[in-house]
């Protein structure tokens, strides 16, 4: 099961696999508090991307179709993905943004359980 998370929220025994997949370290969070267990910063939309779309809910349809493009390209990191959902019985994508409905995070996890 793949599921999402604010990473500002406290780290729980159910999160179990903990992946950050934001391009940037979220402020005022120490590595230890994170209790991350992979950073995968380069699954992350690209700087260009993530600042055109800054988390603009008119704009999440078009996100939404420019990172699945980004993320043709990063195939492997899709895959890697993928196997730890085999390997774990949870995997929770990490997320900094405030909007819980329209970050990268909910948008690779649809991508990933869809296919």
């Amino acid at each position: 099961m793949i599921r999402t998370k604010r990473i500002y929220e406290p780290p729980e025994k159910a999160d179990a696999f903990r992946v950050l997949v934001d391009r940037l370290w979220p402020r005022g969070i120490s590595k230890e508090k994170a209790d991350i267990a992979l950073w995968l910063k380069e699954i992350a939309p690209s700087d260009e991307l993530r600042k055109w779309f800054a988390h603009d809910p008119v704009k999440w349809k078009e996100f939404r179709k420019k990172y699945r493009e980004e993320l043709r390209s990063k195939a492997e990191l899709l895959h890697e993905l993928r196997a730890l959902e085999r390997d774990h019985e949870t995997v929770t994508l990490l997320y900094a943004a405030k909007d819980e409905e329209h970050n990268n995070a909910v948008a690779l996890k649809d991508m990933l359980t869809a296919s």
